[in-house]
């Protein structure tokens, strides 16, 4: 390494130690705690956004006999996924870490995944949102582990609400996918 390149990579290195003990907020937390648990909050925040973004994708797009439901459903979900949004990244600040910052950030971090099809078919919407839903509580049960390792019950009390919200979605779109005897629908 250069002289040069080594005294930008210092000057780097300290520009991002300001910037983070300018953002730091007090915490009894562990500086490890605050690390995992912000980085995990940052990829369940990622796909929350990933979800909620489909999720207004599918209610615009949608069209059938079911329209109307389906439409007002899709709606009402992507309200409560939004609801979300602003809970995980200031929580992630409260203890002292950041969130995310762009598009581009929520990209790298999504597990969930896009869905750019000109045309889905309605019952294949709330299918692929039903298993989306699913996998997304799988992904809040993980973050609820990492905030137990920790002690931080404040963050794992909030991820149980939204838990519960989640499956709720989940078994609504369950059970509007199943066909009964002599349903064709």
């Amino acid at each position: 390494m250069t002289k040069t390149a080594a005294k930008e990579t210092n000057a780097q290195s300290s520009k991002d130690a300001h910037v983070r003990e300018r953002l730091a907020t007090p915490t009894d937390l562990k500086p490890e705690a605050t690390r995992d648990i912000s980085a995990a909050l940052a990829g369940l925040l990622a796909d929350v956004f990933a979800l909620y973004m489909k999720t207004k994708n599918f209610h615009w797009h949608m069209s059938g006999s079911h329209f109307r439901d389906y439409h007002l459903l899709l709606d009402e979900h992507s309200d409560q996924i939004f609801a979300m949004t602003d809970p995980i990244a200031e929580r992630a600040r409260k203890i002292g870490g950041g969130s995310l910052r762009s598009i581009g950030d929520i990209a790298r971090r999504q597990r969930i995944l896009d869905n750019d099809a000109d045309y889905v078919d309605p019952k294949d919407m709330l299918a692929e949102l039903r298993d989306d839903n699913k996998s997304l509580t799988t992904a809040m049960r993980e973050v609820h582990d990492v905030c137990d390792e920790y002690g931080d019950v404040a963050t794992a009390s909030l991820i149980e609400v939204w838990i519960d919200e989640t499956e709720r979605r989940t078994w609504f779109l369950f059970e509007s996918t199943r066909s009964g005897p002599g349903q064709n629908d």
